[in-house]
């Protein structure tokens, strides 16, 4: 699957589920999944508060998945978004978030996979990106979400999601960073 039909199916996907009856089954909320409503810990993150919100996470995916693009097949990177949803939808449990839509934790969980991808293949600057990565993630677990993006999205910047999902990422990059030196040791001639 191209790229961009990959992007388009899961922006519409993320359209698809901003639309008013579909969030209020879909979005992150504690009480619900207390209740037995538990795909809410992975379908949380794919829809927003608003549309701006949507579209600027939209927009993002589409720049993270072009920058990180030959580090992934479609159905590697869907696994990755699953694993990463999942970490976040149960991580946000250790958290007083009560209620929780966005992808932004999952996007900067990519982001962190991208970044040890490209450290693994020697990619110029994936340490530079990295670094970034952390800075900011720092910086928010300092001095919370930009004020700006909350008022764009109508919400508190959700920092707990974010640190979660560069956590997961990182994790998720450094596994299958093991997990293909295992292989290829299987696949050595002796």
């Amino acid at each position: 699957m191209s790229i961009r039909t990959y992007l388009f199916i899961a922006i519409s996907l993320c359209f698809l589920t901003q639309w008013p009856v579909t969030q209020s089954w879909i979005a992150w909320d504690r009480e619900a999944i207390a209740h037995g409503e538990i795909w809410r810990i992975l379908t949380g993150n794919f829809t927003h508060t608003n549309w701006p919100h949507m579209l600027m996470n939209s927009l993002a995916l589409s720049i993270i998945t072009f920058i990180f693009r030959r580090h992934f097949s479609a159905r590697r990177y869907t696994a990755l978004i699953v694993f990463i949803s999942v970490i976040i939808g149960i991580g946000i449990f250790a958290t007083d978030i009560q209620w929780y839509a966005g992808l932004s934790g999952v996007l900067h969980g990519l982001f962190a996979w991208g970044a040890v991808r490209d450290i693994r293949t020697q990619t110029k600057g994936g340490w530079l990106l990295l670094a970034g990565l952390i800075l900011k993630i720092g910086w928010e677990q300092y001095y919370g979400g930009a004020a700006s993006s909350a008022a764009l999205i109508g919400a508190r910047v959700a920092i707990e999601a974010h640190l979660i999902g560069v956590v997961s990422g990182l994790v998720a990059g450094y596994t299958q960073r093991q997990e293909q030196a295992r292989t290829r040791q299987r696949h050595i001639p002796k």
